[in-house]
């Protein structure tokens, strides 16, 4: 799971990240509007964390840049502005939820887990594909009740393939998703071909039919025959 942390004051932003880590959630930072804008351009999230009142513009233009280049991560606005307007002008521009400051960070991240259940998984705590069984809270994955000895970053492989079923995904895209904003600094993306080779291991040992496609050039697919 890959979230952007729009947020001026640099401690909120820092312990939501540190809170974040350990859960197995990879943190993009912004610090204002501009910066913000930049990266949604650039990169895809699974959900946006916005706060209102930035240095340099406001959220509601930031939902509405989303919304004009039909951009479909989850929005969940965090703010200290609580009024019945807010809240509606909010909703109407396209946000999924609405948490007050100051918020529990646990909160924070259930709500975050449901919506991202709820966009990607029709709000399933599980997600099933044929012989595969992912839960994503528990984080295991199991083949024909064969659990599997997973890592994280192969889970969210998993889950990124099989939530972009028949599309072509460039090895690019698979890194920036498994590693944000690192993986501009990376010389090569051949730790890609790493986690697919050990994910498509793990898999057919446990008797799983070969769905991670290789396309040439291009990049790799999750494809049922």
């Amino acid at each position: 799971m890959k979230i952007l942390i729009v947020e001026d004051e640099s401690e909120i932003a820092l312990s939501i990240k540190n809170y974040f880590k350990p859960n197995g959630v990879q943190c993009e930072t912004a610090a204002n509007y501009r910066e913000a804008i930049d990266k949604i351009s650039l990169y895809d999230y699974d959900c946006i964390l916005l706060d209102l009142m930035l240095p340099d513009g406001d959220g509601f233009g930031i939902l509405r840049e989303l919304k004009a280049r039909n951009k479909s991560e989850g929005v969940i606005i965090i703010s200290a502005k609580e009024t019945l307007d807010t809240r509606i002008e909010g909703f109407n521009l396209g946000a999924d939820d609405y948490l007050t400051k100051p918020f529990h960070l646990s909160e924070l991240l259930v709500r975050i887990q449901a919506l991202i259940r709820r966009k990607n998984f029709k709000g399933s705590n599980s997600l099933v594909f044929n012989e595969i069984v992912i839960d994503i809270l528990a984080k295991t994955v199991s083949v024909n009740n064969i659990k599997l000895d997973i890592t994280k970053k192969e889970i969210d492989l998993l889950l990124f393939l099989i939530g972009n079923e028949n599309k072509v995904l460039s090895k690019g895209a698979i890194a920036e998703h498994l590693s944000g904003d690192m993986a501009d600094m990376l010389d090569n993306h051949d730790f890609v071909y790493a986690h697919i080779k050990n994910l498509k291991k793990k898999l057919s040992k446990a008797g799983s039919e070969d769905y991670i496609k290789t396309v040439y050039g291009l990049g790799y697919k999750w494809q049922d025959e």
